[in-house]
């Protein structure tokens, strides 16, 4: 190739755009897709500006986040939001689970299982998509949240009885959670 250098620029400046996030319109983004800015262990500092969150336990590639609840090494493992979050919103997210992983999303302390939906909670999902990315969304209105995965219904009415942080979990296997974005609703 006439400009070496130049391919190299190029394929770094595409690797960089695949990890960035923007949010859609009128939301928040809650993850970079760099890193692990916004998150920490409860009850631990900040993790700005890192890819990992200690110890492998989360870590950042290729524009996602992802848990390894591991029981022989990390058990449940949980990275929470540094802002709280109340009233009524829209959480919306991507995630892909590895086989009979076990994990889910937490509002405080009420938790939407989140997960190889084969082997755990919603068995009967018509639109879950095994080892690839499926689309949460929740709609929480006055405590009470609609949840969605690929648009099949989840949880007509989850109570989120003590609104606050939002959490990651990863309890057995990995699961990777990507364009984790909201929008606060007046």
């Amino acid at each position: 190739m006439k400009y070496p250098m130049l391919a190299g620029l190029v394929l770094m400046v595409g690797a960089m755009s695949a990890a960035e996030f923007t949010p859609e319109p009128g939301f928040t983004a809650l993850f970079n897709g760099r890193d692990l800015t916004g998150w920490h262990h409860k009850d631990g500092p900040a993790l700005d500006g890192l890819i990992d969150a200690g110890d492998g336990r989360y870590t950042v590639v290729d524009g996602a986040m992802t848990g390894n609840g591991d029981k022989a090494t990390h058990g449940r493992v949980l990275l929470w939001t540094v802002a709280e979050h109340t009233g009524n919103f829209i959480l919306r997210l991507e995630f892909k689970a590895a086989p009979k992983c076990d994990g889910g999303l937490f509002f405080n302390k009420t938790q939407l299982q989140c997960g190889d939906y084969n082997n755990y909670a919603y068995k009967t999902f018509a639109f879950y998509k095994p080892e690839d990315w499926n689309a949460i969304e929740v709609t929480v209105t006055d405590g009470l949240a609609r949840c969605t995965c690929n648009g099949e219904l989840l949880e007509a009415a989850l109570k989120i009885t003590e609104p606050g942080a939002i959490a990651l979990e990863a309890d057995k296997g990995a699961i990777a959670y990507r364009r984790i974005q909201i929008k606060h609703l007046p």
